[in-house]
Order: structure tokens, then sequence, then C-alpha cells
């Protein structure tokens, strides 16, 4: 809801979750951390949703420290310059940041129209410099590139030729070592499609049958040869039929070659 807030949870100690008010109040999605810069960066799951980045203190975050308290720092939001959001279809734009007007408040109330309009953000994954993230209600795929501070759209349903439109119902997303992006689906074909370092897509499996779930989670074995993910709303449900179901697990045996 507009007025979210990331809770930190330690697995061992049930029950017992610490709110982090400074990264804001939002309809959080998903949230990418990049150790090296020390910076975390943050989708909105809204229709009128902002592209943000945490910058932790240098008390928060020091250089002595594996990682941050989360307890001071500037919310800002991002700032697309040039030809705007629209240009970033055909060539990367020149990107900016811009401190939030007021970070204790739900940012859709607080909204700075120089910033950014990103519909419906979902899953966001850093590879390699480049932060990656879906937006839901356009059908794209973004790339952030945090050393050019640019910005450009690297799949956009709407514009798609074949044979690459196979994409639709993008949310979570990862990228593999070799620099493939997996985008899973909400909906869609319940599909994770590869998008390849070519600009090439490639599907890499379907789940059938299970049509109102969505495909998420994504993650490797630390050799890479097996993949996992979920189906949220697969299987059984509570009364022991199937649809929507209490969610499945999954293991795919990856071939050498994706």
């Amino acid at each position: 809801f507009s007025g979210g807030r990331v809770w930190e949870c330690d697995p061992f100690t049930p029950g017992q979750g610490l709110p982090k008010p400074a990264l804001g109040f939002f309809d959080h999605e998903a949230i990418a951390i990049d150790a090296s810069r020390r910076i975390l960066y943050q989708t909105e799951d809204r229709r009128d949703g902002r592209f943000y980045r945490f910058v932790p203190s240098a008390s928060d975050w020091p250089a002595s420290a594996a990682r941050p308290a989360l307890e001071s720092g500037q919310l800002q939001a991002m700032v697309v310059g040039g030809a705007g959001v629209a240009g970033a279809l055909t060539s990367p734009q020149p990107v900016s940041w811009k401190n939030v007007t007021d970070p204790q408040r739900a940012q859709d109330q607080v909204r700075d129209p120089e910033t950014a309009v990103f519909d419906g953000g979902e899953g966001i994954w850093l590879f390699r410099d480049v932060v990656y993230f879906t937006t839901k209600n356009d059908e794209r795929v973004w790339a952030y590139d945090s050393v050019a501070e640019t910005i450009e759209v690297i799949y956009d349903l709407a514009t798609a030729e074949p044979p690459n439109d196979i994409l639709s119902g993008v949310d979570n997303l990862i990228v593999t070592p070799q620099g493939d992006i997996l985008v899973a689906e909400d909906g869609g074909d319940m599909q994770v499609v590869a998008i390849l370092p070519s600009g090439e897509l490639k599907p890499l499996l379907q789940i059938v049958g299970q049509d109102i779930s969505e495909i998420a989670g994504i993650s490797f074995t630390p050799d890479g040869k097996r993949m996992y993910f979920t189906s949220d709303r697969g299987g059984r449900n509570g009364s022991g039929g199937y649809g929507p179901g209490l969610g499945m697990l999954y293991e795919l045996t990856l071939p050498d070659n994706l």
C-alpha cells in the first residue's frame, strides 16, 4: 500500500521484525544492493510509481562495515533528462537523482513532477554496474547504467517484432553470470523468457494449467546447474483441490548452453 515500509527480519528470531523507515513509505516491490558503491535501488508497484535509490550516510554504512544499518541516509527518485522516458525506447537517456520531498510521508502524496514515472515497478537485479528492472503495466524491461548514468528500454512488448514479441506479464527477473536476463511472467503465457546479450528472446520454460498464478523467486545453485522458482498460486488449494493453489516450488536442471 502507499504507506508501506521495509522490515528487516531475522529468520532465526521468529516474530521479530525491525521497520526501516529511512527506506521510504510507498508500495515497495523489490530491491537491489550495490555493495561496491553503497547504494540500494528500489522499485515501486504503482501506476504513478518512481524508481528510487537510497544512499546510506557515512555513519550508516562505514567503510569497515559489511552492510548498512539502514537507519540514516538519503532517499532519492530518478529524473530522466534528454528526450525523457519516451526517448529511452530508442536510445539511452541521461539521468540524475533528486531527493524526495518528504521521505517520512507516503510518497504518492508528495510526488515531485520532475521525477520520472515508471508504470508498475516489479523485479530488479544488479549485474556488472547495470540495474535491470521491469514495469508490468507497460510491459517493459529497463536497464539503468550506474556508470554512464543513463537509462534505456531493452524490451517493450508494444513495439517488439516477431520472433521477439513472446514476453508478456513481465515481473520478477534475474541475470545469469553469462548476462542472460531471465524474466518471469505473472500471467502472460506463464513462461520464463531469457533476453540474451544479443537482444534475442528465448523461452526457457513454461508452466501449463496454472494461468491464474505467477512465476517468481528464480534462484540458482552455486554451480549454476540447477534453477529453482515458484508458482505462487500453483498446486493444491486449502481444500485439497487445484487452483488457485497454495504455491509450488520447482527445480530445473539447466542445459550446458542456455
